[in-house]
């Protein structure tokens, strides 16, 4: 007797296991954890410091200040982990692991409403679980996985208020507006993971002015987004007023984009779109070939989303349209993706020109636009499949070849061994096992208070500098911090911790440890003490 499934099941077990994949491929390339950062340690920091019902502090620091740098959606989540008994040291990789199959999965269920195809989604989350960069993401203690995760459930939301009929607007249909309200207050959590959830909120206000058709209904539905929405990010502003005077510890000031975040920008999105490295190496010889590629596929997404745009309010929605599938209603899920992409890249580049000049294009940074550009990838396939079947199919079949060959190497490479604060160089470190022998009442200057803190347990001072990386000025009263670190050092109450990875180093290492006595000297790692 032959037992038959139906499509739509089979579908929902295949997107589980495709799920179960994703979070077992984030744990086989972290065998020793996470790659962790200098934002790394302050995010579990900051969960640590929730855990011990210290608030949301730099403990990290010695200062010990509350953080305002940084939202503490991702600290908040590793301490709800850390409740259960699992330090958010580890619990980061769980935590990112499980995420990486959730966001697979939800992105496989938005594209199958976006279609509407089952296969289509499976599509999706299969590109999604075998993209080596996707993948790093969620390899490192970072903010990003959240991120991505509480935007895919927002445009879900947004998805699902636009599925109702127009006409119940006003009407008194609480399911129409609890989803508004719902998409408000996920936009919101991810605003308290990053900052850039500000370019989320201002896409889902301009895809209600463009997809409601009166004024009325606008402004109706951008009340109740924005009361969703609102409390979480004045509040989170209304806390750090109080706590710390500062909104965002970031001062406004004009700090025009360097050629060198150009051209890391445009080799973070050649590396995605382009998943073999030779081939990339290849075309990166021709003069402005690859930039010249970026730009096409950006005008390519720009203009289909002007052109949605245009349709959109041309053709305002029908009172009649009463369900998904009818003749002439809408699909929001690609429409609002082409509008974020280009409502973070702005947000982006405008915190580089007037917020943090040190914020870099970098994978995590740009990774919620590949999630999007994936969306708007699958939506182009599915038109090209009415076209012609056969070529979609190969297409897809390449893609997901290209993708995997990646992955692979991406794989291979990650799980040999922990990376940036997690590797043997850290762990294995003399220099920081001559700082754990310091008493408790001597204080550390060092170039890596992020590493200090997470392998002596000890919160560390940061070194006097030149500039300032956020506003890319020099700072005033260089020698003024200077001295008042070496008085400390010379009457016996601090040393001077110097490790070779560090930045900003090279020209002032003389004049930060002149008249100090070398006591360790190792791996290239140097400290000073008082003679």
């Amino acid at each position: 007797m032959t037992i038959r499934i139906p499509l739509r099941l089979a579908s929902f077990l295949t997107l589980i296991l495709l799920a179960a994949a994703g979070t077992f491929l984030v744990l086989r390339a972290t065998p020793e954890g996470l790659f962790l950062s200098d934002d790394s340690i302050a995010y579990i920091a900051g969960a640590r410091s929730l855990l011990a019902g210290e608030g949301y502090r730099a403990i990290w620091l010695e200062s010990s200040r509350p953080v305002t740098h940084f939202p503490p959606g991702f600290s908040s989540a590793l301490a709800f982990i850390g409740l259960f008994g699992l330090d958010p040291l580890r619990g980061a990789r769980f935590l990112n692991a499980l995420l990486f199959g959730f966001n697979a999965a939800l992105l496989g269920i938005l594209v199958w409403r976006m279609t509407p195809s089952l296969i289509a989604g499976l599509a999706a989350a299969a590109l999604f679980i075998s993209s080596g960069d996707l993948l790093q993401v969620h390899t490192a203690a970072m903010s990003e996985p959240l991120f991505i995760f509480l935007s895919l459930l927002a445009f879900w939301a947004f998805d699902l208020y636009f599925e109702l009929p127009p006409s119940s607007v006003g009407r008194g249909n609480a399911g129409e507006w609890w989803w508004l309200a719902v998409c408000g207050a996920l936009t919101g959590l991810a605003y308290l993971t990053r900052y850039a959830g500000l370019a989320l909120a201002a896409t889902f206000l301009a895809a209600i002015v463009v997809l409601r058709s009166t004024w009325r209904k606008r402004f109706i539905s951008i009340a109740i987004f924005l009361g969703g929405f609102l409390p979480f990010a004045l509040g989170w502003a209304l806390r750090n007023r109080l706590v710390a005077e500062s909104l965002t510890n970031r001062v406004l000031a004009w700090h025009p984009l360097t050629s060198e975040n150009l051209r890391l920008g445009v080799y973070t999105f050649s590396s995605f779109l382009i998943p073999v490295e030779t081939w990339r190496r290849a075309l990166a010889k021709q003069p402005y070939l690859l930039e010249g590629l970026i730009l096409l596929l950006l005008g390519a997404a720009l203009a289909w989303t002007v052109l949605q745009v245009r349709n959109y309010l041309s053709k305002p929605r029908q009172a009649s349209e009463l369900k998904r599938g009818g003749k002439e209603s809408r699909e929001v899920v690609s429409f609002t993706s082409g509008l974020y992409i280009f409502a973070y890249l702005a947000s982006i580049i405008a915190s580089m020109l007037l917020f943090d000049a040190a914020t870099k294009f970098k994978l995590r940074i740009l990774a919620p636009v590949f999630v999007s550009l994936l969306i708007l990838l699958v939506a182009f396939g599915i038109w090209i499949r009415k076209k012609n079947r056969p070529l979609a199919i190969a297409a897809l079949i390449l893609l997901l070849g290209l993708s995997a060959y990646k992955q692979s190497v991406t794989l291979a490479h990650w799980s040999q061994g922990g990376l940036g604060y997690a590797s043997f160089q850290w762990y294995d470190s003399q220099a920081m096992a001559y700082l754990r022998g310091l008493p408790e009442g001597v204080s550390i200057y060092t170039n890596e208070p992020a590493a200090v803190y997470l392998y002596t347990g000890r919160g560390a001072r940061v070194l006097p500098s030149r500039y300032d990386s956020a506003t890319a000025q020099e700072r005033a009263g260089f020698e003024a911090a200077v001295a008042a670190m070496q008085a400390d050092i010379l009457q016996g109450r601090a040393v001077l911790a110097l490790f070779d990875s560090g930045e900003n180093l090279a020209s002032d290492v003389e004049r930060l440890s002149n008249g100090l006595r070398l006591a360790f000297k190792g791996q290239g790692d140097e400290i000073y003490t008082q003679p």
